[in-house]
């Protein structure tokens, strides 16, 4: 099982559409300070169910979505979603990619998807249950 890409838009400092592949092996994400290398991190946990506003390095679940600039106004919503190689069938999934979906909305609304198809929260924990990945996994370590 491997991550395949990430997928952002107004996710913290992403407000456009922003794709992030991963390649084979290890990937490297590097940049000078204040680029959003942290929260490309912190979207992978997000969209895996972190509920811990902490954790994500915010005060309320609304600092995940783009609070706009001088030049440009901030976002109704913020979308992660996660693609993940399924072709060994390590997730309980008859699919050889598996996308992982979450949107929080400015109101307080969230939904979260596999595969396009509206699921609870629960449904992603257990999709990655025993996987190693998800929001506490070994394979996530956090900033600090």
């Amino acid at each position: 099982m491997q991550l395949l890409r990430l997928e952002m838009k107004g996710f913290k400092s992403f407000a456009d559409k922003t794709i992030v592949q991963f390649s084979p092996g290890m990937t490297a994400i590097v940049g000078p300070n204040g680029s959003g290398k942290s929260n490309i991190g912190d979207a992978v946990r997000w969209v895996l169910g972190e509920q811990s506003t902490k954790t994500l390095r915010g005060n309320k679940m609304e600092d995940v979505i783009f609070g706009g600039t001088q030049t440009r106004g901030a976002m109704g919503y913020a979308a992660v979603s996660l693609t993940i190689d399924n072709s060994d069938h390590g997730l309980e999934m008859d699919a050889d990619e598996v996308t992982i979906g979450r949107r929080y909305y400015r109101s307080g609304e969230s939904e979260y998807t596999i595969n396009g198809q509206s699921v609870r929260l629960k449904d992603v924990y257990e999709l990655l249950l025993d996987t190693g990945l998800g929001r506490d996994g070994y394979a996530i370590v956090g900033q600090g």
